[in-house]
């Protein structure tokens, strides 16, 4: 477990399992280090083992899956040098780079580009960046 004192609202987001987990907070008030800590403790729990390519965390933006993403490497590694014959951490650690951590935008796209053709949609869907919508929405607004 992690040295860090959690609060109670905090403890019940980490430790809650059986099912779905929204946690919303205030800006600096620890929501990733929550999210964070659960992941971990959910990837090292031996008594209900879950592989990392089979977990899913959404965030908002971009810079906040990266570093979720980080971070939960770091805890890893770290709890691998703690343990460097630990099997368990060491497929974990292998597995992560295909868990789902992403923004909800990257997690629609993609399940929009796997079920394309049970959408009636075209094969070559993608994301619009920010200077193609800039775009998108200064022609509409003169179409208007």
């Amino acid at each position: 477990m992690s040295a860090r004192s959690w609060t109670t609202e905090q403890r019940q987001c980490i430790e809650a399992r059986g099912g779905t987990v929204l946690v919303s907070a205030a800006a600096g008030s620890g929501k990733t280090a929550v999210l964070v800590q659960r992941v971990i403790d959910i990837l090292t729990d031996r008594q209900n083992p879950v592989d990392a390519n089979r977990i899913l965390v959404v965030t908002f933006s971009n810079a906040a899956a990266e570093e979720m993403r980080r971070r939960i490497a770091q805890k890893l590694a770290e709890r691998i040098a703690e343990n460097p014959q630990d099997e368990w951490l060491r497929t974990q650690q292998l597995l992560l780079p295909r868990a789902r951590i992403s923004t909800i935008h990257s997690l629609c796209a993609n399940l929009v580009r796997t079920h394309f053709e049970k959408l009636g949609l075209p094969g070559e869907m993608r994301i619009a960046d920010d200077a193609e919508l800039n775009v998108l929405l200064n022609e509409t607004v003169s179409d208007v």
